[in-house]
């Protein structure tokens, strides 16, 4: 499936909402539109499931997908990765062949669906691997969000270049320049913090920005300012896991008293068992259970 290329993108407001996290109003969209080009409903399409993947609505997912033209297909794999955990290393091992053939570069899905699987498994190398074999604009903005995953701000800075050259007006190339200025810090948590602002003030004030809006402030010592942003995120979507990782780091280094660091803690275990904050703490809680017993005497 290429990337469609026109003067007119029917799908803008689609990719828009999608990209700054608002994917109710990306799915909203995207049913409003007639479409007449085979290429345009196929692109739509992906849009839809990948927003009902990003809200974990993974039965519609797995429900439609079905009858679904080959290009849209490997959503149902990324819905079964995410929303069935004991078929992660089967679907991993599936994906380790796929790869090791002849890959289809004009099914960008693919390529996404495949390299957010490695992403989510630590397997960064693999991801850029596939994804460095595109040009597509989020495969780009894919590889800069692996880049600074691995705390390489110089590879990331190099792709952001590379994204302003295909297309410097594109939200997620927007995005992708507030992500760098975030991962530099210093002066350039201001710039990566009004580039969430400015985005927000044009579309819609959402969880993602907020919590982009939140870590820049908690870079730059304000935390009255990034409580702010972070309780709004969490009147949006009290389950979002960014907001609810930021606010138990939030509340350690403001001071706020346990009880409030532990209840987001147990918000965040029961909407995310899975994410590495509440493995790590977890495997701590079982140390230090080990190690009280050393010191446990008997009455």
């Amino acid at each position: 499936m290429p990337e469609q290329q026109g003067e007119t993108d029917e799908l803008f407001d689609v990719k828009t909402q999608f990209y700054i996290g608002n994917y109710q109003s990306a799915i909203n969209e995207a049913q409003k539109l007639k479409l007449n080009s085979p290429v345009q409903k196929l692109e739509r399409d992906a849009f839809v499931y990948r927003a009902y993947i990003a809200l974990k609505k993974y039965t519609v997912v797995l429900n439609e997908i079905h009858g679904a033209p080959p290009e849209l297909q490997p959503l149902k794999q990324l819905a079964e990765y995410f929303s069935v955990p004991n078929k992660r290393e089967a679907i991993v091992l599936k994906l380790d062949q796929q790869v090791s053939g002849n890959i289809d570069l004009n099914n960008y899905v693919f390529l996404l669906v495949a390299a957010t699987i490695y992403y989510n498994e630590c397997s960064y190398e693999t991801a850029l691997k596939i994804l460095h074999q595109s040009d597509h604009l989020e495969c780009r903005a894919l590889m800069l969000q692996t880049q600074l995953k691995m705390d390489r701000v110089d590879l990331a800075r190099k792709e952001l270049k590379t994204m302003q050259e295909i297309d410097d007006d594109a939200v997620i190339t927007q995005l992708a320049s507030a992500w760098v200025n975030l991962a530099t810090g210093g002066e350039k948590l201001q710039e990566a913090y009004y580039t969430f602002q400015e985005l927000a003030d044009k579309n819609a004030a959402t969880a993602l920005l907020l919590n982009g809006q939140a870590t820049c402030c908690i870079g730059q010592g304000k935390y009255d300012e990034a409580e702010s942003a972070l309780q709004d995120a969490l009147e949006k979507d009290s389950n979002n896991t960014d907001t609810l990782v930021n606010l138990v780091v939030l509340s350690q280094l403001s001071g706020k008293t346990p009880e409030v660091c532990n209840r987001y803690l147990s918000q965040l275990i029961d909407s995310a068992p899975e994410h590495p904050l509440v493995k790590e703490f977890q495997v701590k809680e079982r140390d230090f259970d080990t190690l009280a017993l050393q010191y446990f005497v008997s009455a």
